[in-house]
């Protein structure tokens, strides 16, 4: 599919060769191991992607080769490191600062305010008539209620002020993996950008507009309020994969626990944890869990560790910075009970990708990997059903002109 204007003929090029699909191109910041690329797929062409971490960079090139990477701060970037114009720019900025609780630095912090890096430089492409038809910047919910929904606006008023309407949306990856990860994406259009009303509407619709978000929206001041884009994203079907099925038969990188470490974690649990243990058990068949250690409250009111477990999907992947933030699967199967810490590739495949992506070579630098990484089936729904429509209609009407 075209979606972008067809070059004039240039002598020595047939017909053939001018009416060929051009391929839109994108760039893509706090690229990390390239899931974004992933996710856009192959009829997409990155023209530019950059990352600080040098071990996420390495496992960028295993996989997506050299061409268009640049390694270091995005602060040290200008406009004139990026070459061509892009139709998308996308930014999975840090989330370290934006707090469910909104105690964090927020968009001030050091980590998080890369984000206002990253539109200096989309700025700087606009004026000089590069700007991307799509910006999409991708983050944690909390995000929404940092610092009173003040960091919500400052995000929303930098879309505008750059001259893009913008809309959010937040999407849990569990509607196509086995992993609950809830995560916001703002996408706005540039000023010139006429969405179709089958993708855009006036007023919230949908799951992917939950309360949440519907709340931080009227929180905005209303001459935000006013210019927010409801996109509409079409549902997609559920996923039919269990969290059994991305189980590692023999897995290198991690080993078994022992059976006193088992009855650790069990022991950890609360009454209402262990009967989900005994009603797998009491099953006969073979149920694949997925434990966090959390710090809960106790009837007392103490803060006391606790293990929980659910059965149908994992919890949100983490990066390994400790030990309680390591996700464990627990497996009960012939009456017996089993844990063990999820593998690297485990954690992959939770993410969308493929066996054939290269993973590093270091158990925690490929879970720092995945942990940070965007779920690659939910960048495909949104470049199927969001991104590629609006730029083919920005194609169409450019061709008409």
């Amino acid at each position: 599919m075209d979606f972008r204007p067809r070059p004039r003929q240039r002598r020595g090029m047939s017909e053939s060769s001018v009416n060929e699909p051009v391929p839109p191109d994108f760039y893509e910041f706090f690229a990390g191991g390239g899931m974004v690329r992933a996710g856009l797929g192959e009829g997409w062409r990155c023209r530019f992607a950059n990352d600080f971490d040098p071990a996420k960079a390495a496992a960028y090139r295993a996989n997506w080769g050299d061409g268009g990477l640049r390694v270091g701060d995005i602060a040290g970037l200008t406009a004139s490191d990026l070459p061509g114009v892009a139709d998308l720019m996308w930014g999975s900025f840090p989330c370290q600062d934006l707090s469910l609780a909104g105690v964090g630095a927020g968009l001030g912090g050091k980590r998080s305010g890369t984000f206002h890096d990253f539109w200096r430089l989309a700025r700087a492409l606009s004026a000089e008539g590069r700007g991307p038809r799509i910006v999409a910047v991708e983050n944690v919910c909390g995000a929404l209620t940092s610092h009173g929904g003040r960091d919500f606006e400052v995000i929303c008023r930098t879309f505008a002020e750059a001259g893009y309407r913008c809309g959010a949306l937040v999407i849990n990856a569990d509607r196509f993996l086995p992993q609950s990860r809830p995560r916001l994406f703002v996408i706005g259009v540039r000023g010139d950008v006429d969405p179709d009303p089958t993708v855009a509407g006036a007023v919230a619709d949908g799951p992917f507009h939950p309360p949440a978000l519907r709340r931080a929206v009227e929180r905005l001041p209303v001459d935000l309020r006013n210019t927010v884009i409801w996109w509409r994203l079409a549902e997609p079907a559920l996923p039919n994969q269990s969290l059994a099925a991305v189980v590692e038969a023999a897995p290198s990188d991690v080993r078994w626990h022992s059976a006193a470490e088992t009855n650790r974690l069990l022991a950890l649990m609360s009454p209402r944890n262990l009967a989900k243990v005994e009603a797998a058990r009491r099953t006969g068949e073979r149920c694949v869990g997925g434990l966090y250690r959390r710090t809960r409250r106790d009837a007392a009111g103490l803060r006391v560790q606790r293990a929980e477990v659910r059965f149908d999907i994992a919890g949100c992947l983490r990066t390994p910075a400790g030990g309680s933030s390591r996700q464990t699967l627990l497996v009960v199967e012939d009456g017996r009970v089993r844990s063990r810490l999820m593998s690297a590739r485990e954690t992959a495949r939770l993410m969308g990708l493929p066996d054939s992506y290269r993973l590093p070579a270091s158990f925690s630098a490929a879970c720092h990997l995945t942990g940070d990484g965007v779920a690659v089936p939910v960048v495909r729904h949104l470049a199927a059903h969001l991104f590629e429509p609006l730029l083919a209609k920005a194609a169409g009407l450019r061709r008409a002109a």
